[in-house]
């Protein structure tokens, strides 16, 4: 299993998504998690800046997000967590903000 990607507000989205290329070529899955909007925020620019990074692999991207309870210094929290996954061969990129799903 791969190692837990925590994203603050602070974080530097190129950073992160160096961290997402790497996990993603050597283990092809990655999570990340993330609390409150700015550190979302952060983590969504990052996913598609290592989408970049990693289309000269062949490796395309799929978020599937989840919330989680997390507790930060005795108190509970909710935060966002992003399941990363190789995009399917079937399932076509968007085009012009659509999604086509092919049948193999």
């Amino acid at each position: 299993m791969a190692e837990l990607i925590k994203v603050s507000a602070q974080s530097r989205s190129t950073a992160v998504a160096g961290a997402i290329a790497g996990v993603m070529r050597e283990h092809g899955y990655a999570e990340i998690q993330a609390i409150g909007a700015s550190a979302i925020n952060q983590a969504i620019k990052a996913v598609t800046i290592a989408r970049g990074y990693l289309e000269q692999d062949g490796i395309d991207l799929v978020l599937v997000p989840s919330f989680t309870e997390v507790e930060i210094e005795g108190n509970e929290r909710t935060a966002v967590r992003f399941a990363v996954f190789r995009r399917p061969a079937t399932l076509v990129a968007p085009v012009n903000g659509k999604v086509t799903v092919t049948s193999l």
